[in-house]
């Protein structure tokens, strides 16, 4: 059987593919066993005590709560907008009579077919789609948070309740983020397999940098280590002061009583 180029899409696409899923599904599971390990877990836990802070000094705080918030907002709405005018862009193209091999022709190495590279912008498509829809949840669970968190703290309506809101739409822009992130290697999918699989090698490492929180693990360690450092150096100089008040002079253990420390 004489090799095809078709056959390097068979073979190099579910491994790129593959590897993207498999970094992501181990982000989260580490994500929901041990948060603080991860940059999300982290700013999660930020977002909490900015919360408790809001709340709890809200006469003073309620206008620079809602600053924030509405910055947030913005944010996710520049994004949902990219996203939908580029998946819009892509079906329009779709949707044209025009040959969607030609502006690769040249540049290809892997299946060539019209249906094969219809299948890559699909894929496209569906990607700026997904992040178009978490981009929107993010913004109505912020929205949702612009209103409550200046309401007493009353019933339901409590720190905690409000955090588990905005947390959860901070959780969907970092998803939405994630898909675009996911879109380069898609779009790189255009000129080929190779150019898949080397752009995924690529990325998960950049992933690897950006999710977990290394720095905070190392000044947390450092930070144990200077406490035991610090609590050991104080027993040294409290035994030392021990000893040097419980020394005395030749000749008057029996006339005086020594001394008590005040520091044991």
């Amino acid at each position: 059987m004489a090799w095809k180029l078709e056959y390097l899409d068979i073979i190099l696409a579910p491994l790129a593919f593959g590897l993207m899923i498999a970094y992501n599904v181990q982000l989260y599971f580490r994500f929901s066993r041990h948060p603080e390990s991860t940059v999300m877990g982290v700013n999660n836990r930020a977002r909490r005590a900015w919360v408790r802070e809001i709340m709890r000094d809200n006469d003073k705080k309620n206008i620079l709560a809602v600053q924030t918030l509405r910055n947030s907002i913005m944010g996710s709405t520049l994004l949902a907008t990219t996203a939908i005018l580029l998946s819009s862009a892509v079906a329009a193209f779709l949707a044209s009579s025009y040959d969607v091999r030609k502006p690769i022709h040249n540049a290809i190495v892997g299946a060539e077919s019209s249906s094969s590279v219809a299948i890559k912008y699909i894929c496209l498509m569906t990607g700026f789609l997904l992040a178009f829809l978490c981009y929107v949840q993010a913004v109505r669970y912020t929205n949702h948070v612009n209103f409550i968190i200046n309401v007493p703290v009353q019933g339901d309506i409590t720190p905690d309740y409000v955090a588990d809101i905005l947390e959860k739409g901070s959780n969907f822009h970092t998803m939405g983020t994630r898909a675009f992130y996911c879109m380069i290697p898609v779009l790189l999918w255009l000129f080929g397999p190779i150019s898949l699989l080397v752009s995924v090698i690529i990325l998960v490492p950049i992933w690897y940098v950006l999710d977990c929180a290394h720095n905070l693990d190392d000044k947390k360690a450092k930070s144990k280590t200077n406490g035991r450092l610090s609590i050991a150096g104080n027993g040294d100089t409290r035994r030392e002061s021990c000893d040097h008040l419980s020394r005395s002079e030749p000749g008057t253990e029996e006339r005086d009583p020594p001394p008590v420390c005040g520091l044991c």
